[in-house]
């Protein structure tokens, strides 16, 4: 199954100042806020990161349409084995809506991957990968990404009870 991976990002970190409107715009619907004195975006879900932990700010991937409807869509991820455990990564996936407002189809902690199957609306599958060998598969059902199955290298698998 080819797949288009985001869990390396483009926009990690940025200054305020060097942040487009657009940019500003995706970080504030995802819920981040630009702390000043690290010159960085943050959820806040790290609380006040100690200097030196292994964390990473706010990071924007790449801004593409993904389900072929002409509006695009965008991963912003945050990281740490600090504040989201072995996988190390939290994601949300949002969407432009009509009215140009970015707004949160999903989220998550792990690492996602764009699958090449598809639910509604013509909307990827996302793995959401971390440690192990058998990842929960999410799926769009027209009003939210669900579990759909799980998966490890394109294969059903049963997780660990």
């Amino acid at each position: 199954m080819e797949a288009n991976s985001v869990a390396g990002s483009s926009t990690s970190g940025a200054s305020l100042d060097g942040v487009s409107s657009e940019m500003r715009s995706i970080f504030q619907a995802a819920g981040f806020t630009y702390v000043q004195k690290r010159r960085q975006w943050e959820s806040g879900t790290c609380g006040d990161p100690p200097a030196g932990a292994s964390y990473e700010a706010g990071a924007i991937g790449t801004i593409e349409d993904i389900n072929g409807d002409g509006r695009p869509e965008v991963i912003v991820t945050e990281g740490g084995a600090i504040c989201f455990g072995m996988s190390g990564l939290s994601f949300q996936l949002l969407t432009r809506q009509p009215n140009g407002q970015w707004k949160v189809m999903t989220a998550g902690i792990g690492i996602p991957e764009l699958l090449a199957t598809r639910g509604s609306d013509n909307f990827p599958d996302i793995q959401v990968g971390g440690p192990g060998f058998c990842f929960p598969v999410v799926r769009w059902s027209g009003g939210e990404y669900k579990l759909h199955r799980h998966e490890y290298e394109g294969k059903p698998c049963s997780p660990p009870r």
